[in-house]
């Protein structure tokens, strides 16, 4: 079982830039693939960006964020992070983290989500 616990939402003005983290429990955190998704209101979850697990640290993100998202893990503190840089006001949502075990599998693991606010 996974515990995962995200931080570091708030409210910032369009341009802006905040970096989100997510503590995982348990001693395996370096064999999940992780991913960030975030709930608009009104609006289904979307997939925003996932990192491989192994060491070999691919990265993946939706088109509207590459350039602007970074994903990034350190396994030794079981701490995945999405630093967001010229946020925008379409932007706000509740972001979340998610864990799964390979690849080819859904994500099963899920936080309690973090709000990020952008003002226009």
């Amino acid at each position: 079982q996974v515990q995962l616990v995200e931080s570091g939402g708030g409210l910032v003005q369009a341009g802006g830039s905040l970096r989100l983290s997510c503590v995982a429990s348990g001693r395996t955190f370096s064999s999940y693939v992780m991913g960030w998704f975030r709930q608009a209101p009104g609006k289904e979850r979307e997939f925003v960006a996932a990192i491989t697990s192994g060491g070999g640290d691919s990265t993946y993100y939706i088109d509207s964020v590459k350039g602007r998202f970074t994903i990034s893990r350190d396994n030794a503190k079981n701490t995945v992070y999405l630093q967001m840089n010229s946020l925008k006001s379409e932007e706000t949502a509740v972001y979340y983290c998610a864990a799964k075990g390979s690849s080819d599998q859904g994500y099963n693991y899920w936080g309690q989500g973090t709000q990020v606010t952008v003002s226009s």
